[in-house]
């Protein structure tokens, strides 16, 4: 497998998107699906949710629930936008967390679904003591939790209930499992976080996720229900919000996301 990452430098916004190249050989469209040994493959589109004010004041939200602010809201009608003219999916599903559910709602209305699917294995890691603090403060006033949460052990759980990169890996992937084989060889859209999706793209590919999950980037991986193989066909591409820009030095729930 091989694995493009282009980004363009001369524009206002970052545009990353990698291309897994067996998919370009195999000449998938955005809407297409393929069969052959895998079976047929579901395409799922996973976008984060639009901005938050926390995510402005660099704010660990985990599974506290911040609203989106103003920008956040425009960035989910240009993504709904660009959704609503590509093809029609057949059912959406979200984090039940406010700022993914109002960014999934919208998806919903611009793209004519009847409703959103709400489950709370989409939301973001929970990540115990230094929820609600900015990592300035969490140093000081939870450095145990602060330590384990910038910890590299996938195994290593943080005070305060916040899960383990395994735990958060073990619930996503089964949930993304669990929605494909409902909707076999169709397109689905999820909205989530940037944690969940970090790891959502750790599964897919075998290249080492390099960029940043920014607010309602794009991300398209298509996942075969009889096998379970995954094509990353497309990661954190946020070409639709050239208007509303996107917030380089803002803070994710998984350390890296904007």
């Amino acid at each position: 497998l091989s694995i493009v990452c282009t980004e363009p430098l001369l524009v206002p916004y970052r545009l990353i998107v990698w291309q897994n190249l067996f998919a370009t050989a195999l000449g998938m469209s955005s809407s297409s699906t393929v069969e052959g040994k895998d079976g047929e493959f579901t395409e799922v589109v996973v976008v984060r949710h639009g901005e938050t004010s926390w995510n402005a004041s660099r704010i660990i939200q985990g599974h506290l629930d911040a609203e989106l602010n103003e920008i956040g809201r425009q960035q989910a009608v240009a993504v709904a936008h660009r959704l609503s003219k590509e093809a029609k999916p057949a059912a959406i599903y979200s984090s039940d967390l406010k700022r993914a559910a109002e960014t999934a709602r919208t998806i919903a209305k611009f793209c004519n679904l009847p409703n959103v699917v709400f489950d709370p294995a989409l939301r973001e890691r929970h990540i115990g003591d230094v929820q609600g603090l900015t990592l300035q403060d969490a140093v000081k006033e939870k450095p145990e939790a602060y330590k384990a949460f910038m910890s590299h052990k996938r195994n290593q759980q943080i005070p305060g209930g916040g899960e383990s990169l395994d735990q958060l890996s073990e619930r996503c992937v089964s949930c993304l499992y669990k929605i494909v084989e409902k909707h076999r060889g169709e397109r689905v859209i999820l909205v989530s976080h940037g944690g969940t999706i970090r790891e959502l793209y750790r599964h897919a590919s075998p290249v080492p996720l390099r960029g940043k999950i920014h607010n309602t980037s794009v991300t398209v991986v298509l996942v075969s229900g009889d096998t379970g193989r995954c094509i990353v066909k497309m990661c954190g591409d946020v070409s639709h919000l050239e208007a509303t820009g996107v917030l380089e030095n803002a803070f994710g729930g998984d350390k890296s996301s904007a």
